[in-house]
């Protein structure tokens, strides 16, 4: 097996990482272009990619790490501990984020976009350690027809089964009755990266282990390329005819959404990987391959910059008097976004420069 490292699969990631800094942090939420949105409940925007392609590639990363160790049986004790210190690093990163500065503990969010990556982590380094390829497709067809039949059958308290909607969902009570005061404050009746919905995403980590199975077999790479482009085309059609019956959907991370969403990862990988690992085409992802081998550095410093700018009121100081004295309002909050995450990529490349790589 080869064990040259993909700095496709380092782009991507920043690609991911990057697109998440720029749809967190524009000048102002009440203006901003539909692409750089959520969707309003089902369907999907670019927007609503950039999660689940981050956790592909934890997928793809989890296979690529470890995949060696495993093969040669060479799975010990000190494996699982550096599984379970990541997650525990991760999570608390996460946690840090959600109460930073005044750590409110009564009403702190315990649910977040790291947390969720912890869990899936874990989870899924776990089935990978334990599991053979197969059984590990299995297990990932398995939870996303029982997430299914669980979402489309039961009924929390005072809702008809099956219902889909923010307050009536299964998964939306349970986030309540569980969470509490500790809910995402945004939602209140419901959790975007709520406790039953982070099973199906353990699956889209899943679609990146098996693809990271496929990266380092002996087939060649224009064979991996044109494999992950059939499979990818593949998910995205099973995942839109699933829609119909259970609508693509990020907040519920539907079992159509992992599929369409995993499909778009497949073929946007493929597409990196032969532009970049087998065309040489590097020039243009030197950017992204800065973000992507520092991703949780830049996630953790842009969260703590932001927190402390709204801390001091500077963020709408800076936005009103430096961009919106000559855009408009919509287009000031585009530039405000990019020249953050601009900063960002000045700040982040001194430590590629210095190669200074943040790992936990």
């Amino acid at each position: 097996m080869s064990s040259k490292r993909l700095v496709s699969l380092d782009v991507f990631r920043g690609i991911a990482i990057a697109g998440m800094v720029l749809v967190n942090n524009p000048g102002t939420w009440s203006s901003i272009y539909w692409p750089l949105e959520h969707a309003e409940w089902n369907g999907w925007t670019p927007t609503d990619l950039v999660f689940p392609f981050f956790l592909f590639i934890v997928g793809v990363s989890i296979t690529l790490a470890f995949g060696r160790r495993v093969e040669e049986g060479k799975v010990k004790r000190d494996l699982y501990l550096k599984v379970i210190k990541r997650t525990a690093i991760i999570f608390g990163l996460g946690l840090f984020l959600n109460g930073f500065p005044y750590f409110p503990l009564a009403t702190i969010r315990i649910a977040g976009v790291l947390q969720r990556i912890a869990i899936c982590y874990l989870i899924a380094s776990l089935i990978f350690l334990t599991t053979k390829a197969r059984t590990q497709l299995l297990i990932a067809v398995a939870l996303l027809i029982v997430y299914c039949l669980v979402m489309t059958n039961f009924a929390a308290p005072g809702w008809a089964p099956g219902d889909l909607t923010k307050e009536g969902s299964i998964a939306s009570f349970i986030d309540r009755k569980l969470l509490g005061p500790h809910i995402w404050k945004q939602g209140r009746v419901y959790d975007p990266e709520g406790l039953l919905s982070t099973i199906p995403a353990v699956v889209t980590t899943l679609c990146g282990i098996l693809t990271g199975h496929w990266l380092r077999s002996e087939r060649t790479p224009i064979e991996k390329v044109v494999g992950m482009f059939v499979a990818g085309a593949v998910c995205v059609v099973l995942g839109w005819s699933w829609n119909p019956f259970f609508p693509i959907n990020k907040s519920l991370w539907t079992s159509s959404y992992v599929l369409f969403t995993a499909g778009l990862a497949l073929q946007f990988l493929g597409l990196c990987y032969w532009l970049i690992d087998i065309k040489g085409y590097r020039r243009w992802a030197w950017p992204f391959e800065v973000f992507g081998v520092n991703a949780l550095a830049l996630f953790v410093g842009t969260g703590l910059m932001v927190k402390l700018m709204g801390l001091f009121k500077v963020q709408g100081w800076i936005f009103r008097n430096l961009f919106l004295t000559w855009a408009t309002p919509i287009n000031a909050s585009l530039a405000y976004a990019i020249a953050f995450i601009l900063l960002w990529l000045f700040l982040m490349w001194l430590l590629y420069r210095k190669q200074i790589f943040i790992k936990v």
